[in-house]
């Protein structure tokens, strides 16, 4: 999809969504190509990046990261080529990886500007599998979850970017991987393509007796990456001394009110008594361990014991609408938008 040559695009949140976001949240904005300055380089985005956190990133309430201003480019990651270059680190052609949110066209002055290896494979999976999404299955499991031999492993989202690579990680490293996903063709994925012991679709009138079923000694690892009835179904079958990396809870993103569990103390009993380890993370707590993901999981895809999965929508237009559907479970992989072709 060629790009208009003398205008630029982007999205700005237009306004704070209440539940769930709606396309008048976002506005599509044109402006002038910019022209870099000493020491800086224009990039022109290849693609873009969607992901449940930008939900988070789209409130004022207190998190992790400040907030994307009203009026301000929605927050994302992209690969981007270099197109005009004043720094002498970057040159023109070279792909790289920023955080430059949802836009055609960028600024940087190179600092946290990523070059990208295209030998390690398409430059798309730096984003994807070997990106942010690979490195937060990659340490969540390996770090917090530390599976064994012959341990049940669970994971919510199997079908997607981040679920995908804990099931294979967790059958790479002997243990036994069982996913929960949204309908049978991404069951029926999970297990005859990625190579998952089972997969139960949450959808299902009788989803915790199967999910029970397909765990007969319980489980030893429990990634969370979903919350609500996932995790009401999931939490029963924790064996003593279970991990639980906490991920994500895409479940609650779109609440507007807190609401206090009703099996609070339930909880916090059988975390006594069963000596649970709930641990959250944000993937950039493990920053030192990147290059281990990078090699392993490069080596993993080129042998062919991680696969992964892209759903792509064309045209930055295509965001907002690709990514509400996002946080409804729309997508069947790695979320990604094609903004413009691989070279100019």
């Amino acid at each position: 999809m060629a790009q208009d040559q003398h205008s630029a695009k982007r999205i700005v949140l237009a306004a704070r969504p209440v539940g769930e976001p709606k396309p008048s949240d976002f506005r599509l904005e044109e402006f002038a190509i910019p022209t870099p300055g000493a020491g800086e380089v224009l990039l022109r985005t290849i693609w873009l990046s969607l992901d449940p956190y930008m939900r988070g990133r789209m409130s004022e309430g207190p998190s992790y990261a400040a907030p994307v201003p009203v009026g301000g480019v929605m927050e994302g990651e992209a690969v981007s080529e270099v197109a005009a270059s004043n720094n002498p680190d970057f040159a023109v052609g070279d792909i790289v990886r920023i955080r430059s949110g949802w836009q055609t066209h960028a600024i940087s002055n190179g600092k946290g500007l990523i070059k990208v290896d295209p030998k390690l494979g398409p430059i798309s999976t730096s984003i994807g599998v070997l990106g942010m999404p690979g490195m937060t299955a990659y340490t969540g499991l390996l770090d917090i979850g530390k599976p064994q031999a012959g341990e049940t492993v669970v994971v919510a989202g199997a079908s997607g970017a981040v679920g995908s690579a804990v099931g294979q990680i967790a059958r790479i490293k002997g243990a036994r991987a069982v996913g929960i996903a949204g309908g049978k063709d991404k069951c029926d994925y999970v297990v005859k393509e990625l190579g998952f012991d089972a997969c139960i679709d949450h959808r299902d009138p009788d989803f915790a007796a199967r999910l029970k079923d397909a765990c007969p000694d319980g489980i030893d690892v429990y990634f969370e990456n979903v919350g609500g009835a996932v995790f009401e179904a999931v939490f029963p079958l924790l064996n003593p001394f279970a991990r639980v990396p906490v991920c994500g809870l895409i479940a609650h993103y779109n609440d507007t009110e807190a609401k206090p569990p009703k099996w609070a103390a339930s909880m916090m009993r059988a975390t006594l008594t069963k000596r649970l380890t709930f641990r959250g993370f944000i993937v950039s707590d493990f920053a030192a361990r990147h290059g281990d993901f990078l090699r392993d999981m490069s080596a993993w895809v080129r042998d062919g014991k991680v696969k992964y999965k892209e759903f792509v929508t064309e045209g930055l237009e295509s965001a907002p609408g690709a990514f509400i559907g996002l946080l409804k479970g729309a997508n069947f992989g790695k979320q990604l938008v094609r903004i413009g072709p691989d070279k100019a």
